[in-house]
């Protein structure tokens, strides 16, 4: 199996292609450039009142960046309503030295020391391209996402894309839109950055920033080698999604 360039997965998914697999266990890769993108708009997450309650009272612990690894084994597994996953190891590989890279991130969710859901992603420009979530509690992966649009919020991203659209996404705002519109989004959440041709002086500050709610917790900026971590209450993380909802 031929290892995946990162920085040619990259430049893919900076034009809105991304690699998939046949199986856990297909040798190949293929791309994918949907003719309809599901994207979840930052400002249209939909908390549910349940939903809200979950994630005020802290059922989980959740976490970012602290077992990336681990997230990416989990969304891998098969499952009565997944039989299939089109994570093999090629695409498993290239995400690990992105995640190294620090431009593929994840969320956790945590019963106990038990990891019981989460997602994980990339982050290009002003752009988050959901991978895969994965919930093996009631509302893990729901309360994942939502800590995910928090996140995204702070850090000044536009773009939250969710590949495909699934009744699960929808139930929580995610929209379907035709290729040429995302094109359009894509382009200008990466305009000024490094995942798009930019203009003379653009400054780097034109990225979102994954970690700017650390520092909205803790009042500081991490050092670039700390652990993100999520430092918020689930009051505070419910709080801010009805404020920028």
């Amino acid at each position: 199996m031929k290892p995946l360039d990162p920085h040619i997965v990259l430049g893919a998914y900076s034009v809105g292609v991304f690699p998939m697999a046949d199986a856990r266990d297909a040798p190949d890769i293929y791309w994918v450039e949907p003719r309809q993108r599901a994207i979840l708009p930052l400002d249209g997450f939909r908390l549910s009142r349940s939903l809200k309650k979950t994630i005020a009272a802290d059922r989980f612990r959740v976490t970012a960046d602290t077992a990336f690894h681990d997230i990416m084994l989990l969304c891998a597994e098969s499952a009565p309503d997944r039989r299939e996953t089109w994570i093999n190891a090629a695409i498993e590989r290239v995400f690990l030295t992105l995640h190294a890279m620090g431009r593929a991130h994840s969320i956790e969710c945590w019963d106990g020391d038990r990891l019981v859901g989460g997602l994980y992603g990339l982050s290009l420009g002003r752009a988050f391209f959901g991978e895969s979530m994965v919930s093996r509690a009631t509302d893990a992966s729901k309360v994942a996402l939502a800590w995910l649009v928090a996140r995204l919020r702070v850090g000044g991203y536009d773009l939250l894309d969710c590949q495909f659209q699934t009744d699960h996404l929808a139930s929580l705002g995610a929209i379907e839109i035709p290729r040429a519109r995302y094109v359009a989004l894509l382009a200008a959440a990466l305009a000024g950055t490094d995942g798009a041709p930019s203009s003379a002086g653009a400054a780097s500050s034109a990225s979102g920033d994954f970690r700017a709610l650390d520092r909205l917790a803790a009042g500081a900026a991490p050092s670039p080698a700390d652990t993100v971590s999520g430092p918020l209450s689930g009051k505070a993380i419910a709080q801010l999604l009805v404020h920028t909802s």
